[in-house]
């Protein structure tokens, strides 16, 4: 039996709870009766609907105390076999590997954030990946990297032989389409959505770089006075300062956090919206990119890490350290129908690129080639 660790997905921890969703169901859908799921229960985790009734298996550990376990178990060279009935080979989706001996393991590791931008994370959350994740590293047997970009990150920062390396793209999930014009209208009503606006979506943190975003916005709102700013997403980490700044300043009027947004909604709420931003300094893989595009939204994103080669020539790209630069592109976009609608078109092509389907069959390839060792 092949188990997927579906924890991010148990407690919904943003983007990588929804890679681990869709890649299970996806794996599932390709090859029933081969998959059985695992995760940490915790206080509060829910399994998502569409993956119950199959076998798994748990432990009752919140996020923290589990973290600690497989770290000190990793440390003391332990194995946590029994906790896998029957297994053939572990596949953890999050950045937290089981220890298990004589069992091939797949790793995949979304990101390098921790590493490259440490003052963007909590310093007991820096502590842990800084020493687990090069072990975690060296351990597996494969290592699965959402993107170019954070396979060149693995390469270059823990000096990973390439050839363990798989990189398999994620996509939209199926849900994300362009709604009709009733589905956009209840969105508005339901969220209070303004008339005229641009839309994040993400976790709030400060790799999203929404400082220079809400800087933007205030000198665009000179040559678009009803132009607002509407945020959908949970809050992070590290955020006091940005809400502060948004209580005390005038331009905090213009910008709406709508917290998170249930995934169901999402496509009308994006399409509600006059264009979408993205303008973070880091990404593993960048998947709003994609859930906007598959909706029929423009995005205007950062140059940075895997936004280009996710968004290919579909995107409109800014340095995100350029709020200038930033306010340009925007502009341009909001002036300029013409170029809006090709680029919507190019973006819908461009996400019809990427499917759970595909990941699941790469990702089935990369086991058998482990299992037939």
């Amino acid at each position: 039996m092949i188990y997927i660790d579906v924890s991010a997905a148990v407690h919904s921890r943003a983007g990588i709870g929804r890679y681990s969703k869709e890649l299970a169901q996806a794996l599932v859908a390709a090859q029933p009766g081969r998959f059985a799921l695992f995760h940490n229960q915790g206080r509060g985790g829910r399994l998502p609907e569409s993956l119950q009734g199959l076998p798994r298996s748990s432990v009752q550990l919140g996020y923290k105390p589990w973290r600690m376990a497989i770290l000190l178990a990793h440390l003391g060279r332990l194995s946590f076999h029994r906790l896998l009935p029957g297994v053939q080979l572990f596949h953890s989706t999050e950045h937290l590997l089981m220890p298990l001996r004589g069992v091939p393991t797949v790793f995949t590791v979304h990101d390098l954030i921790y590493k490259l931008y440490p003052a963007y994370h909590k310093k007991l959350n820096y502590w842990f990946l800084n020493l687990a994740m090069p072990l975690f590293c060296r351990r597996a047997t494969a290592i699965i990297g959402v993107s170019e970009a954070s396979r060149r990150d693995i390469i270059a920062h823990y000096g990973v032989d390439p050839a363990k390396i798989h990189v398999v793209y994620e996509a939209a999930a199926p849900h994300f389409r362009p709604p009709g014009p009733a589905e956009v209208a209840r969105a508005r009503q339901q969220y209070g959505l303004p008339e005229r606006f641009l839309l994040h979506l993400g976790t709030i943190e400060p790799r999203k770089n929404l400082d220079r975003l809400v800087d933007a916005l205030q000198q665009l709102r000179r040559e678009f006075p009803d132009l607002e700013l509407v945020l959908a997403g949970g809050k992070g980490w590290l955020y006091d300062d940005f809400f502060a700044r948004l209580a005390e300043g005038p331009v905090g009027q213009a910008v709406r956090p709508l917290g998170w947004v249930p995934d169901e909604e999402l496509p009308a709420v994006i399409a509600a919206a006059r264009l979408a931003v993205q303008p973070s300094l880091y990404e593993g893989f960048g998947l709003p990119i994609l859930e906007h595009m598959a909706t029929g939204q423009v995005v205007a994103a950062s140059h940075s890490s895997s936004h280009l080669e996710i968004g290919g020539e579909a995107a409109a790209y800014f340095d995100p350290a350029d709020t200038e630069e930033m306010v340009a592109v925007i502009g341009r976009l909001l002036a300029s129908p013409n170029e809006y609608e090709h680029r919507r078109q190019l973006g819908l092509a461009q996400a019809s690129q990427f499917s759970w389907q595909r990941a699941a069959e790469e990702t089935i390839a990369v086991y058998d080639q482990l299992i037939q060792k």
